[in-house]
């Protein structure tokens, strides 16, 4: 299912030229690498991915144009800080060996350049929030209590058009996104985009359980009752406003478990 990105048909470009270098010498560009290992870690623990065709991106703390990315042919668990790699928008690999992934590159990057608020994109197919990017309809019922916390945050990309191997795929999806925070990929999968790694992976998670929830409820054949509209925004305010740090507090506690467990993510 996968690609290299050299077996992508796009247009060759030069590198960036005006990308500082000086960013991957510090400390906040390793820790990045640490905390988004420790994502693709537990991520695999939580069977958010598939295989080897999933993938995360951060952009360098310090750059807009430098973004790192997971390796083509490893899977999440098999990750480390060291293995991550960093690409330019122009697509060259500027620290780590391998390359990424195909449509990784061409999603992520496009992504980054053309919304630089999302500093962080995490893209799986997560089987409970698949599953709901597969039905009729909006994907997401707004009637658990975890679904509120994305009120109003969520875009769903009806048009998939195949594997992205190029610019125009990876554009369209940029521009479906919108000012979304949570995208339903029809017929694909999710792709959740953030201010901060651990926002993100908050994110991720909670999606991915409310999805689980909904699925249950609707299995049951009974009728999913949503919040009306006030509670669900009120609700929804009272959860992002501690958004940021509970998102800090929830990377801190899997990065504890990973040091107990499987220290060598931060290797």
């Amino acid at each position: 299912m996968a690609h290299s990105i050299s077996e992508a048909t796009s247009s060759e470009h030069a590198a960036s030229a005006g990308s500082n270098y000086a960013v991957l010498d510090s400390q906040a560009f390793w820790d990045a690498k640490v905390d988004l290992a420790a994502c693709f870690r537990m991520a695999a623990r939580y069977g958010f991915e598939e295989g080897i065709c999933n993938h995360f991106s951060a952009l360098v703390p310090g750059s807009d144009d430098l973004f790192i990315v997971n390796p083509y042919g490893y899977a999440f668990r098999e990750l480390t800080a060291s293995k991550l790699l960093v690409c330019d928008f122009a697509g060259k690999v500027v620290s780590g060996e391998g390359q990424p992934e195909a449509t990784a590159f061409y999603i992520h990057a496009r992504i980054h350049k053309k919304a630089p608020r999302a500093r962080v994109a995490l893209h799986t197919h997560m089987p409970y929030a698949t599953a709901l990017s597969m039905t009729e309809g909006d994907p997401l019922i707004f009637a658990g209590q975890t679904a509120l916390k994305f009120y109003g945050r969520t875009a769903v990309d009806e048009d998939y058009n195949g594997l992205a191997l190029d610019e125009r795929e990876g554009d369209r999806i940029a521009d479906a996104i919108g000012d979304a925070d949570i995208v339903f990929m029809k017929h694909h999968g999710v792709m959740v985009l953030g201010p901060t790694i651990a926002e993100a992976w908050d994110d991720l998670y909670y999606l991915e359980r409310a999805c689980e929830v909904q699925t249950l409820a609707l299995s049951t054949g009974r009728k999913v009752v949503p919040v009306s509209a006030a509670i669900a925004e009120a609700s929804y305010r009272q959860m992002r406003a501690g958004d940021a740090e509970s998102g800090r507090l929830h990377l801190e506690s899997i990065k504890r478990t990973l040091d107990a467990e499987e220290p060598a993510y931060r290797s």
